[in-house]
């Protein structure tokens, strides 16, 4: 059954309720208080008792048609309220179902019109708020994908470059120029393996091998393979060992991914002679890595969204 109709109905059944109780209770009290009113009057006995009935008789009869015809313009106004309230409340609903069905669509610049009711308005501007986080969403995924494709785009033309020219006889079939191109393939495949891990980690099916390890072992060595990037760079990068071993069960592949995405986005962010700072060591009984560096950092927006899928800064 539709809102509108139960909205309707509720407001009838209310009208009915109180049709049937104030019948019941007036059909009740009315003879008696009459029977009352006529004793006060002196009609007691003799002549006066039986006109003291028929009017008795009349006035019940009186009174149950008033009733009767009270309950029906009551049910009929109840009625014809409960429409009205019904329209109130299901046109935004309508107007809030029309802006869900376009941000299906993708269009998330149709705002949902916000009702001068509370509980409705805030609804709408729930929904508002949705479509605000889905458009930035979407604009975030699609300069992704811009940048997926530059980062495809530049080693595929370095390839192109030194194969046009190997055919054409302008570049030698080297070992450096196939070293070149091995490593621009190199590239392309950890490129592949990053997007990868992006979608199982979406779905959920990113699998990780847990096994005992050596935290700050981990990471010493992501780091240390990220320290000919900052000397180019003109960053210097200290790696502070743990005075001991830190054994913690993890997974040792993703834990090195992890310090290599932070060193990665600390040389980024570090301008030149500035320092990167790898530390491992413990804090109240957890193993714990830390990447801190002196570049321009993130604002205080930024730090908390940074973890929000495709959001960079």
């Amino acid at each position: 059954m539709r809102l509108t109709v139960r909205l309707v109905l509720s407001h009838v059944l209310v009208a009915v309720i109180g049709g049937i109780a104030t019948f019941a209770v007036v059909r009740w009290l009315a003879p008696a208080l009459f029977d009352q009113s006529i004793q006060h009057a002196g009609w007691a006995g003799g002549r006066g008792q039986g006109q003291g009935q028929v009017l008795r008789d009349q006035f019940a009869a009186a009174v149950d048609q008033s009733l009767l015809i009270g309950a029906a313009v009551g049910v009929i106004a109840a009625a014809a309220f409960g429409v009205f309230a019904a329209y109130r409340v299901i046109k935004p609903l309508g107007a809030v179902r029309a802006a869900t069905r376009e941000l299906a669509r993708g269009r998330y610049d149709v705002p949902a019109p916000v009702p001068h009711e509370p509980e409705l308005g805030d609804l709408a501007r729930d929904v508002n708020t949705l479509a605000d986080a889905l458009a930035q969403t979407e604009a975030r995924r699609v300069r992704l994908l811009g940048e997926v494709a530059h980062e495809l785009r530049t080693p595929l033309t370095v390839i192109d470059g030194y194969v046009e020219g190997m055919i054409d006889g302008v570049l030698p079939t080297s070992t450096d120029n196939l070293g070149q191109i091995g490593e621009e393939t190199r590239r392309l495949r950890r490129l592949s393996e990053d997007l990868s891990a992006l979608s199982r980690a979406e779905e959920g099916r990113l699998g990780l091998e847990r096994r005992p390890c050596d935290l700050g072992g981990i990471a010493r060595a992501a780091a240390e393979r990220l320290r000919p990037q900052a000397e180019d760079a003109g960053i210097g990068l200290d790696v502070a060992a743990a005075g001991e071993p830190l054994p913690v069960e993890a997974d040792p592949d993703r834990i090195a991914q992890v310090v290599t995405n932070l060193v990665g986005n600390a040389l980024r962010a570090t301008p030149a002679g500035g320092r990167i700072t790898v530390a491992a060591g413990r804090d109240r009984g957890f193993a714990l890595v830390t990447v801190s560096d002196t570049g321009v950092g993130l604002a205080p927006d930024d730090l908390e969204r940074v973890f929000e899928r495709f959001y960079r800064v």
